[in-house]
């Protein structure tokens, strides 16, 4: 067997989970973003102090304990207790409750980058301070934190490689045991990289276009 047809069977092999890493990665950053700006606008315009505390709780605890910990616990920790998640939705999970710690800090950058005095204006001339928030701010705080988002997101995308120790059965599933089947380990990582790329290219390219965009909308 040649290196051509061998490689073609390796990226075979591999594309079957490739559409696991892609659903694992769209939808752990729904739940991230989703999370995180819901936290940072409790945190950056609630007035309870608990509320701040909590927030504050759970970004220090999901920053600082490894990942990989943390899909051992909602994995195996929870089944051990009664209440089993699948590999996949458990990776999902684990994911979108890190990166919820991750875009929150993300957020309340944008919104504490803006001047004050703006949501003061909105207020000034009738805006309630839900419209202000939203009509106003979010727009701005947007704009401000999507570079950084979009860092992100594509850092996640690497990251799901990881839920292959909860048995999800994405790239890096796959390529563990092909290896461990073929030994053929030099060209399996080595399509794996290529593959990983080829996941992040358009990912980068649609980031790219949603910050071109809003350039133009705040020209």
């Amino acid at each position: 067997m040649t290196e051509l047809s061998t490689f073609i069977l390796i990226l075979e092999g591999l594309l079957a989970g490739a559409g696991v890493t892609v659903v694992v990665t769209l939808v752990s950053l729904l739940l991230s973003v989703s999370l995180g700006f819901v936290l940072a606008l409790v945190r950056q315009f609630g007035k309870r102090r608990a509320l701040h505390a909590l927030i504050d709780l759970y970004c220090e605890i999901m920053r600082n304990i490894p990942a990989l910990t943390h899909l051992f616990i909602l994995y195996f920790g929870l089944a051990s207790i009664g209440f089993r998640l699948s590999s996949i939705a458990a990776a999902i999970l684990g994911l979108g409750l890190i990166g919820g710690a991750v875009t929150c800090d993300l957020f309340r950058a944008g919104f504490a980058a803006l001047p004050k005095g703006q949501a003061e204006a909105a207020l000034a001339v009738g805006f309630t301070p839900f419209q202000t928030i939203l009509d106003i701010l979010t727009p701005q705080a947007m704009r401000i934190a999507l570079p950084s988002l979009g860092n992100y997101a594509v850092q996640l995308l690497k990251d799901t490689s990881i839920v292959s120790a909860i048995a999800a059965p994405e790239i890096m599933f796959y390529a563990r045991s092909m290896v461990t089947s073929s030994f053929q380990t030099t060209l399996i990582y080595t399509t794996v990289a290529l593959l990983y790329l080829a996941l992040a290219l358009p990912l980068m390219q649609a980031i790219r276009i949603l910050e071109n965009r809003y350039g133009r909308l705040k020209a």
